[in-house]
């Protein structure tokens, strides 16, 4: 019985090491003001600054409904060439409520981070209302290269038009 409430104290110990952090957290925050540069700042004013400061030279892209960007490079083309160039003005809208961040760890070492969550998509034609186009869910892998934290990895998927 004693190995049994051993092994149950380790694995509860384990998990909880790994869960997902508090809203209040300096982690949360820090990523949180990461996912508003990248989208408020970045994806919503077409601010390509903000992409080249944010993703990692090695950044790979995948999407449910246009396929794989591979790299930093043609990420960052695709958003010159794509969103900044679309007939109308694309906003992104997090889901108050859904973001997530899971701290990664090697050893007890701090490396990265995954965050997850649920955004809205919106389009505002000239002249006319803006316009909810589709919901989708994102995680993101965020990695710490050089003290920096840079988006390594986006799945984004789940899209729902309206």
């Amino acid at each position: 019985m004693k190995v049994y409430s051993t092994l149950f104290l380790s694995l509860f110990f384990l998990s909880s090491l790994s869960a997902q952090v508090e809203e209040n957290t300096e982690l949360f925050q820090t990523l949180r003001a990461k996912d508003s540069l990248l989208f408020n700042v970045g994806f919503n004013t077409c601010d390509i600054s903000q992409f080249k400061a944010l993703v990692s030279e090695d950044m790979e892209f995948y999407h449910d409904q246009s396929g794989i960007t591979g790299s930093k490079a043609d990420f960052i083309a695709g958003m010159e060439n794509g969103l900044c160039k679309m007939e109308y003005k694309a906003r992104r809208e997090l889901v108050e409520g859904s973001l997530r961040v899971f701290p990664m760890n090697n050893n007890g070492n701090l490396y990265g981070a995954i965050q997850t969550g649920e955004h809205r998509f919106y389009a505002k034609y000239p002249e006319k209302e803006e316009v909810l186009t589709s919901t989708a869910i994102f995680t993101h892998l965020w990695l710490l290269e050089e003290g920096e934290w840079r988006l390594s990895r986006v799945l984004s998927y789940d899209h729902k038009g309206n």
